[in-house]
């Protein structure tokens, strides 16, 4: 049979396709390529997002308080229409942020030192975010505050007995998360919209992967207990070194706690120019590697536990820039029954709380 009585688009058998079924077939091949290739993005995508949402531990603080803490402040309109339609929040914000001194995990211990049992805030800030989110306030609890523990319910449906002149960072010990943001409600009367905690493992490693961090030191630091020795200067720390930093108490100063949250302070504000100096909204894979690194340790409020609620919090703060952040410590003098520990000084204190609400 001749070519020209086939069918069109029929060759005989051991004919060479034509040009025209030649780049039909090509584009077949590409376009199942393409496809594959995005059906395998797709699921890339997809896995991604699941594992860094369930990397993220969530308490329900709300249920578990109920009513019984202070209100949320009201909202004031701006007026502003474009503000107004922004799907990205604006208002002020406070969030209760810990640093848990939990040894729980070979990492963990290995870091923190000590025995495995219990843990405590050894770290506490409110981060206060003014409306507009371009200007933040991070107040800093000492933990060995002598306070009012308040009753405090657990995940069994008792309770914690009330507790007057005990140091801040048991809250967390003996009532977890949910005890330690209503001691924190009961000293303040400020209500924590959010709780966000990181563990020692957390913290170094979340250095490690911005790629540490640089402070300056205007003494001497040598610290048998968190195994720091800097000479005065300017140094770049890695992360254990950062986690021995933000632990030092005994090697700067008066020894005291006060002393460790001025470092403390000093290093948040090294780690957000550190962050405001990287590339991560425009490097995908290290913005991953970083955020998971960050939510394999992470515990926050159940309005906060996913990806898509942490990144909206972090959308609303690309405006806020390091300069605009200031560090300032809640207000305390030596207790007067026991010199290894501080009480409120009022009405400093109470000044300084009603400025959050």
């Amino acid at each position: 049979m001749s070519v020209a009585g086939l069918d069109e688009g029929e060759h005989e058998q051991g004919k060479t396709p034509g040009p025209a079924a030649r780049r039909s077939t090509v584009l077949k091949a590409a376009g199942l390529t393409l496809a594959g290739a995005l059906v395998l993005g797709i699921a890339a995508a997809g896995w991604a997002y699941w594992h860094l949402n369930d990397n993220i531990t969530g308490v329900d603080i709300n249920s578990a308080l109920g009513d019984d803490r202070p209100p949320r402040p009201l909202t004031t309109p701006t007026g502003d229409a474009s503000a107004a339609a922004s799907p990205v929040p604006s208002g002020a914000l406070n969030i209760l942020v810990l640093g848990s001194d939990s040894r729980t995990g070979a990492e963990n211990q290995e870091l923190g030192g000590g025995d495995s049992g219990g843990a405590r805030s050894d770290t506490a800030m409110i981060v206060h975010l003014d409306a507009g989110r371009t200007g933040a306030t991070v107040v800093s609890i000492p933990r060995d505050t002598l306070v009012t523990r308040p009753s405090c319910p657990l995940p069994d449906g008792g309770e914690t007995a009330e507790r007057q002149n005990v140091m801040f960072n048991t809250a967390y010990a003996v009532g977890g998360p949910v005890c330690a943001v209503k001691t924190v409600e009961t000293l303040t009367d400020v209500r924590m919209d959010h709780y966000v905690e990181l563990d020692f493992a957390g913290f170094a490693n979340l250095v490690d992967a911005l790629g540490g961090v640089t402070v300056t030191t205007e003494e001497d630091i040598d610290d048998e207990d968190s195994h720091l020795t800097l000479p005065a200067g300017t140094h770049h720390l890695d992360g254990e070194q950062a986690l021995a930093f933000a632990r030092t108490r005994h090697g700067v100063g008066d020894g005291s706690d006060l002393g460790r949250i001025r470092l403390q302070q000093q290093l948040v504000l090294a780690l957000l120019t550190q962050i405001s100096g990287t590339s991560l909204l425009s490097d995908p894979t290290e913005l991953y590697r970083v955020a998971d690194t960050l939510t394999r340790s992470l515990t926050t409020d159940t309005e906060l536990d996913s990806l898509g609620e942490l990144t909206g919090l972090g959308e609303s703060l690309r405006g806020l820039e390091p300069e605009n952040v200031t560090t300032v410590t809640m207000p305390v003098l030596p207790a007067p029954w026991d010199r290894n520990r501080v009480v409120a000084d009022e009405p400093e204190a109470g000044e300084l709380w009603e400025s959050l609400r």
